[in-house]
C-alpha cells in the first residue's frame, strides 16, 4: 500500500450529515428501534432517543457536480452497477432481521451522539464567569461524526472524525468544526454515500465477509483506491513537532492546522516525510522530558504490533517487531522515564469467527493476558519482560512510572468488564475501574488494586481523562476521570488523588452530560519557577450538553478544587466525542506548514 501523503489542495464545505434527509427532521428518531431477542443485553451505547427537534436547513455546497464524480471507464460503470446492486439487496436482507444494539444506528447514533454539519467559524462566543488570563491556545477534541446516512449496521466507532475547536485569545473565544477530510471521505464524496465498510457495524458473520468480498472487488476494479488509507482519523488529537495531527490506529495520522481565525483545515495525511508506512496507536505518548513520541502499531490480521519512537524533530527509529499469539487489539499502552509497558490482552481479531456467523472482535479466555516491559530505545524484542496480567483489560492506561526501591513499574488505568463490550452485546453492565498495577521486574508477579472504595457496594466508573501530561512517565498524584455513570454517558468528572483515593467531583447536573475532560497544566514559565508548580495547578476543559435545551457549551474549571471558573455558550451542538489536545497559543504560531499547494476553505 503507497503510503504517500495526499497533499492537492482540499475545500472544506459547509455541508450536513445525512444532508438529504434534513427536511424530514431527525431521521433515526422517526424509526422504532428494534427490540433484540433478549431484553437483559447490554452495549455500550444505549440512550434515549433525542428530542424532535427540527433542523434549520443549513448551507450546503453542491459537491456533486460532474467534476468531483467517478470518471469511470465502461467496464468499471457496469461492474460497479452490479455491485451496488448486490450490496442493496445484501442491506435489505441484512435489515430484515434485527441489529445487534452495537450495531444498531438507532442505538449508536442516537440523542447527541448524532451527527453535526460543520461549522464555520464563530466568535465573540458568550462567556460566563472569566476566562483565566493564561489560558490562551486552541482546544481540539476529536469524534466519530458521520457524514452519509448508514445503508446498514453502524457502530458510534465507526463514524468520521469531526474536530471541534475552541480558540481562546486574552479572554475572547472562538468555535468552529469541520471533518477531517480523510481519503476514504473525500472518495465517499465523490460516491455521494457511505461505500467503505464500517468495520465493526458491519464486519460481522457471513454478511460481513460478503461486504469484503465486494469491497476488495471495487478496489481491484479501480472503482476504489486503497493505496492512500481506509482510515476515519476519529480518536485522538496529538501535537507533536509544530504538526496538529488527528489519529485513529488503523491507519497514519492526518495533518491539521488551525488558521489564524480559528478555522480547521485537512493538510493531509501524514506520513512523516516518508519514513512511517504503517498505521498509527491512536494514543501515542509523548515523553515530556526528551520531547520524544512513542508510537505502537498492530494489524488486525498478524501476530505481531510494531513499535518505534521519533525524535523531537521527527526522525523515526527503527521499527521493533513485537510477536503475539494471535491478532491483538491494543487501543492504548503507556511509558515510564525508561520503559515502554506494552498489554498484550484478552480481546482479539479472528476473521474465522465471521465464518461462524459473529464477530471478527472477540474476548478469547484461553489467551493469556501480559504485559510487556520493553526498554524505550530497544531495538529488538529480546529484552521484553513480559508479566502476566490475570483477569486484566484496559481500555486506557492514565500513567505509569518506576519505583526502583522496589523493582516495579506502576500502571494506572482503567480495568473494564466485561472486555469486549464495547463491540459485541452482553447481558453483564459495563463497569471501567480505576486500578493500580504494580509490575515487579525481577520476581515478575503482578498486583492490582482498586483506588476509589466501593460506595455502598458500588464501585464509580471512571474512563476517558488525564495527568498532568508534563509528568508523563513520571509519578503522579492526580488523575481527572469522567464519570462514565450512566454508561456510556458522562455526568461528570472527578479528581483523584492516586494514592489516597480521595475523590473531588463535580456534577453537570440533571439532563447534563459531557466527556472526556482535559487538564491543561500551568505554564512551568508562567512566573514561577519549574519547582514551585503544583501538579494539580491548571485548568479542566471539558464539553457539555443539556438533553432538555439540546444546548451545548464549554465548561473551564479550576484543577485545584474543581470549581468552575467560566462557561463557554457555544453556537451548535457538539455531539458527545472521544479525545482532545490544548495547543498553546505561542506553539500554534510555530506551526509548521509544509502543503504542497493551495489549503482552501469555504463557508
Amino acid at each position: 500500500m503507497s503510503m504517500s501523503m495526499a497533499l492537492s489542495s482540499i475545500s472544506i464545505n459547509f455541508t450536513h450529515p445525512f444532508s438529504s434527509l434534513v427536511n424530514s427532521g431527525h431521521p433515526l428518531t422517526n424509526k422504532p428501534i428494534r427490540k433484540t431477542k433478549n431484553t437483559n443485553i447490554q452495549c455500550t451505547l444505549e440512550s434515549e432517543n433525542s428530542p424532535k427537534q427540527p433542523y434549520n436547513k443549513p448551507l450546503i455546497t453542491n459537491e456533486d457536480s460532474d467534476t468531483n464524480k467517478p470518471q469511470w471507464n465502461p467496464f468499471q460503470k457496469t461492474l460497479a452497477s452490479i455491485i451496488d446492486k448486490f450490496e442493496s439487496a445484501l442491506n435489505s436482507r441484512e435489515l430484515q432481521q434485527p441489529l445487534r444494539k452495537t450495531a444498531d444506528p438507532r442505538v449508536q447514533i442516537s440523542g447527541n451522539y448524532f451527527p453535526v454539519p460543520e461549522r464555520p467559524v464563530v466568535d465573540s462566543l458568550l462567556v460566563t464567569g472569566t476566562v483565566p488570563e493564561s489560558l490562551n491556545g486552541v482546544y481540539l477534541r476529536n469524534g466519530a461524526n458521520p457524514m452519509f446516512e448508514p445503508l446498514a449496521g453502524h457502530h458510534l466507532f465507526d463514524g468520521d472524525g469531526m474536530v471541534h475547536a475552541v480558540k481562546i485569545n486574552n479572554g475572547a473565544v472562538s468555535y468552529a468544526c469541520r471533518f477531517t477530510q480523510t481519503e476514504r471521505l473525500v472518495q465517499e464524496k465523490k460516491h455521494g454515500r457511505a461505500i467503505f465498510p464500517k468495520a465493526i457495524g458491519e464486519l460481522y458473520g457471513h454478511i460481513g465477509i460478503l461486504r469484503l468480498i465486494l469491497f476488495y472487488t471495487r478496489a481491484l476494479a479501480g472503482i476504489l483506491d486503497l493505496r492512500r488509507g481506509n482510515g476515519v482519523a476519529n480518536v485522538s488529537v496529538v501535537f507533536f513537532n509544530g504538526k496538529i495531527l488527528a489519529v485513529s490506529e488503523e491507519d497514519l495520522p492526518y495533518e491539521l492546522q488551525i488558521t489564524p481565525a480559528g478555522d480547521i483545515v485537512t493538510v493531509g495525511r501524514y506520513n512523516f516525510d516518508g519514513q512511517l508506512n504503517c498505521a498509527m496507536s491512536a494514543h501515542p505518548k509523548i515523553d515530556p522530558e526528551s520531547g520524544e513520541l512513542f508510537t505502537l502499531s498492530y494489524d488486525f490480521s498478524k501476530s505481531y504490533m510494531k513499535y518505534c519512537w521519533f525524535s523531537p524533530e521527527g526522525k523515526k527509529s527503527p521499527e521493533v517487531d513485537i510477536h503475539l499469539s494471535a491478532p491483538t487489539m491494543v487501543h492504548d499502552f503507556a511509558i515510564t522515564e525508561n520503559f515502554v509497558v506494552i498489554p498484550d490482552q484478552q480481546v482479539v481479531f479472528n476473521i474465522s469467527e465471521m465464518v461462524k456467523g459473529g464477530s471478527p472482535v472477540i474476548y478469547d479466555a484461553t489467551k493469556k493476558s501480559r504485559f510487556g516491559i520493553l526498554p524505550k530505545y530497544s531495538t529488538d524484542e529480546n529484552s521484553i519482560i513480559w508479566i502476566e496480567t490475570p483477569n486484566t483489560f484496559c481500555f486506557h492506561f492514565w500513567n505509569a512510572w518506576e519505583e526502583p526501591e522496589t523493582n516495579e513499574v506502576v500502571v494506572v488505568g482503567s480495568c473494564m468488564t466485561p472486555p469486549d463490550s464495547i463491540f459485541n452485546e452482553t447481558e453483564e453492565g459495563l463497569k471501567s475501574v480505576l486500578c493500580e498495577m504494580r509490575l515487579n521486574l525481577k520476581s515478575c508477579k503482578f498486583t492490582r488494586r482498586s483506588i476509589v472504595e466501593e460506595n455502598n457496594g458500588k464501585v464509580m466508573s471512571l474512563e476517558v481523562g488525564m495527568v498532568n501530561r508534563n509528568r508523563i512517565g513520571r509519578k503522579t498524584r492526580f488523575a481527572y476521570l469522567a464519570v462514565a455513570e450512566p454508561w456510556p454517558k458522562v455526568s461528570g468528572l472527578v479528581k483523584v488523588d492516586l494514592e489516597s483515593g480521595e475523590v473531588k467531583r463535580h456534577n453537570y447536573g440533571d439532563g447534563r452530560f459531557g466527556g472526556e475532560p482535559f487538564f491543561v497544566p500551568r505554564e512551568k514559565n508562567d512566573g514561577v519557577g519549574e519547582e514551585n508548580v503544583k501538579e494539580d495547578e491548571g485548568y479542566v476543559l471539558a464539553f457539555l450538553h443539556d438533553e432538555k435545551t439540546w444546548k451545548s457549551e464549554l465548561q473551564i474549571l479550576n484543577g485545584v478544587d474543581l470549581k468552575v471558573e467560566a462557561t463557554v455558550e457555544l453556537p451548535s451542538r457538539v455531539p458527545y466525542g472521544l479525545h482532545g489536545t490544548f495547543v498553546e497559543a505561542k506553539k500554534l504560531v510555530g506551526q509548521r506548514l509544509e502543503t504542497k499547494e493551495k489549503v482552501e476553505v469555504k463557508n
